[in-house]
């Protein structure tokens, strides 16, 4: 079904990366040297686990506690290593050019040749809203002079036939403002997921074009990021696919603001980190990058997977395996960790949230059928079995949180509480790492704190953002585990448009999605309290975010605190203190005297 047979090569026997912009040997070494760091830290803390559990025997919930700390630990001890290296490539000596060495080559105002196709894939939401984002996109790109180089294709799977005529309607009534070569087409059918509309889209224009960018309904870019990406690629014509870091769009969601104030600024370091050893095997995030169309055409189909759904059939989560394919093609897949104007939405709601989640779990399991591929670089299978084994992180603590509530029955005695107590704040420092190392970008960054609204500002969205995380990742922990049960059943994804837009949740929409939570919150909390109340304190953060998950998933909806915090400046991040060009366009009405104006 896979084609392994790579593309020519520049020269294999020279030492470096296929677009020439690496050493492979100082790659390599880099890699060893994050394993090594990563496996004396998992060893380290074994040590503790056992140390802690295993003093007077083992009991058998001794024995799942240190189980499962295995399965969970190694993705926070690797989130931990790519922040502090990250933070040490964004402001160390040699500079962030020594992980990313293309950063600099989209600058300049090189003219270009290429032919680029700009798509964007719709599936069931608001046209409005996706158009405007489109002719945003558009008309920043003429502004750069080099709008001609690029042509606007609108690819429907929209099953609605509402809304499905209101996208023809506005594309029809827009196509002046979206340019001549600007296509529109729906298909009657979803098959193949989001991947199979791309596929769709290359088979009937991909042809015409050496590059395409796909955007998500809720994507947008500025022209400016859009050809310095076209520069880069063209400059180095082994790059298969290029990104840069995606950022939340302003919002006035509380919980989207929050939870996007503390993706900002922890993702740079992280990013930065991750891509310094990375190299020329980074991953795909799906959209927002440039993509080069023969290889991806001829190298990245995806399979179709033997049985059902939900673990068989069509691939629901495409990116991962494509940045794998076009590897294995021979191509780099390279990540530019910058901010740049690439922009998405975030989920607008905890509920939202959850949903997005289990359909990235549920696409991530199919990668069990795909680990025995053929020909993959040992990085591009590893971060194939990461995408797999990170969600059993989820499980792994619950199932943790459980069997430690367990010894509360037959007593705990011989668990040395000091250390125990040691080694909870050490794998709380752990997690944290990311989120500090954030700070400390920001606060060295000159005029980084100022981005963000001030000094003030910034230290009140990050204390709120903390205890924000530290609410949700333990419901949304018991939701993915839960869940991860349903698809050993059969339970199946209904792949439909997602909520975008600010909204309100009733206490009842939040009691039917949140009631284990809640049940597993409060029993654990009264198992606590009776037998053991000197752990409440420890307890607290798991027992607080489960037992408190209805009201969490309500507040944070509430439309009257999101505009409160706008109002206030509470997690707002750089874009809402000083919007850019293309966000100012976004946020107007479509003007359809524009378009009339412009046929």
């Amino acid at each position: 079904m896979f084609d392994a047979t790579p593309f020519p090569t520049r020269d294999a026997d020279d030492g470096l990366t296929p677009a020439g912009l690496q050493s492979r040997a100082a790659l390599r070494r880099r890699r060893l040297f994050v394993l090594a760091l990563n496996l004396a830290t998992l060893a380290l803390l074994f040590w503790g686990m056992v140390r802690v559990f295993g003093a007077g025997g083992w009991s058998s919930a001794d024995v799942v506690i240190v189980a499962c700390f295995l399965v969970g630990a190694p993705w926070t001890v690797m989130g931990f290593w790519n922040a502090v290296i990250g933070l040490w490539a964004l402001h160390g000596p040699r500079g962030l050019a020594d992980a990313c060495p293309v950063l600099r080559d989209g600058d300049g105002d090189a003219p270009l040749v290429s032919r680029v196709a700009v798509v964007m894939c719709l599936r069931n939401e608001d046209p409005e809203r996706a158009f405007r984002r489109l002719v945003a996109i558009r008309e920043s790109l003429d502004a750069t002079g080099w709008g001609d180089r690029f042509d606007v294709f609108a690819m429907s799977d929209t099953d609605d036939p509402a809304v499905a005529a209101e996208e023809e309607r506005l594309f029809d009534a827009l196509r002046p403002r979206l340019g001549f070569g600007a296509r529109y087409r729906r298909r009657t059918s979803n098959e193949g997921w989001k991947a199979g509309n791309l596929r769709d889209f290359l088979r009937r224009w991909g042809g015409g074009y050496e590059m395409f960018l796909p955007l998500d309904s809720d994507s947008l870019m500025s022209g400016e990021t859009i050809v310095r990406l076209a520069r880069i690629m063209e400059r180095h014509p082994r790059i298969g696919i290029l990104q840069s870091l995606t950022v939340g769009a302003p919002s006035e969601s509380l919980f989207a603001r929050i939870f996007q104030f503390g993706m900002r600024h922890g993702m740079r370091s992280h990013t930065a980190g991750a891509v310094w050893w990375h190299g020329d095997a980074c991953g795909y995030w799906g959209h927002n990058a440039l993509i080069r169309t023969a290889p991806f055409k001829a190298k990245c189909r995806l399979p179709v997977l033997p049985g059902e759904p939900p673990l068989g059939g069509h691939i629901l989560s495409h990116d991962q395996i494509e940045a794998a394919l076009m590897r294995r093609a021979g191509f780099e897949t390279r990540v530019l960790p910058v901010e740049t104007e690439s922009y998405e939405d975030n989920p607008p709601t905890f509920l939202d949230f959850i949903k997005r989640d289990h359909r990235w779990c549920n696409g991530n399991m199919q990668y069990f059928g795909l680990l025995g591929l053929s020909g993959l670089k040992p990085l591009s299978r590893f971060q194939i079995i990461a995408a797999v084994a990170m969600y059993f992180g989820g499980p792994a603590w619950m199932l943790m949180t459980l069997a430690a509530a367990s010894k509360l029955f037959d007593g705990a005695s011989t668990v040395d509480l000091a250390f125990g107590v040691a080694m909870f704040f050490i794998m709380f420092s752990v997690s944290l790492a990311p989120k500090v190392a954030g700070w400390i970008d920001v606060a060295l960054t000159p005029g980084g704190v100022r981005r963000y609204g001030g000094a003030g500002r910034f230290a009140a969205g990050a204390l709120v953002e903390t205890a924000f995380t530290m609410l949700m990742a333990p419901a949304a922990a018991l939701a993915v585990t839960v869940f991860m049960g349903g698809l050993l059943t059969g339970r199946r994804i209904v792949w439909s448009g997602q909520q975008r837009d600010l909204t309100q949740i009733s206490w009842a929409q939040a009691a039917r999605t949140m009631w284990p939570q809640t049940l597993v919150g409060l029993a654990l909390g009264a198992a606590v309290w009776s037998l053991a109340p000197g752990a409440l304190p420890w307890a607290a953060p798991v027992l607080a975010g489960l037992s408190l998950a209805i009201p969490f998933a309500v507040l944070t909806a509430s439309p009257a605190l999101g505009r409160l915090a706008a109002r206030a400046g509470l997690c707002a991040t750089p874009e809402e203190i000083a919007p850019s060009a293309v966000l100012t366009a976004v946020s107007a009405p479509l003007d359809f005297a524009a378009a009339q104006r412009a046929a």
